[in-house]
């Protein structure tokens, strides 16, 4: 799948930090943000499944592809949810979430978001905001999978499933706590 095509006037930020049913259930809410897919991305194998990429073979990591209006929330901002919301301390883990499926990573889609990443990286590893280093990979992004369609508004259809209520609504309400500046009004 392109990530170039778009809603007009938006710009995409793939992201990956766990289970993609955390960020989309987080990002789903953020003002700015237009649309939020689950899928695959940051592997080898074409059109991966859901069996597959949990099987740790495929290369790929559970990501978001965010679609964003620049004139509402920057990818700076993006980014500060992003790095409020999983740990990118931990290599290939979060939580009892482990794999390389779960790996922290940003698959830029321009050179700007390369640099802004990297920026934002060495910044908070120089405050020492994280008690350990970073480890969030930054890579060019390459060809973004969806999900299967049982993966999309995940949370929103399952909250009362015992993982959505221990591991997705912790990650929400830190980020309405945190940013709820930011949060969607409609």
């Amino acid at each position: 799948m392109n990530e170039r095509l778009t809603t007009p006037g938006c710009d995409v930020a793939i992201l990956g930090g766990g289970c993609f049913w955390c960020l989309e259930a987080v990002f789903r809410e953020v003002e700015g943000v237009r649309k939020v897919t689950s899928g695959y991305a940051g592997g080898h194998v074409e059109a991966p499944s859901y069996r597959q990429v949990c099987e740790g073979g495929t290369g790929h990591a559970e990501v978001v592809r965010i679609e964003y209006d620049p004139a509402v929330i920057g990818f700076r901002d993006l980014l500060a949810i992003y790095f409020t919301i999983h740990d990118p301390t931990t290599v290939d883990r979060q939580g009892n979430d482990i794999g390389p499926q779960y790996r922290s990573i940003i698959l830029a889609t321009s050179e700007a978001q390369v640099h802004e990443a990297l920026a934002v990286i060495e910044e908070m590893g120089e405050a020492r905001v994280f008690p350990s280093a970073i480890v969030t990979r930054v890579e060019r992004a390459g060809t973004f999978w969806p999900a299967e369609a049982e993966h999309h508004d995940y949370f929103a259809r399952h909250s009362d499933l015992p993982y959505c209520q221990y591991v997705v609504a912790p990650k929400v309400a830190k980020f309405r706590e945190r940013f709820g500046v930011r949060r969607r009004k409609d």
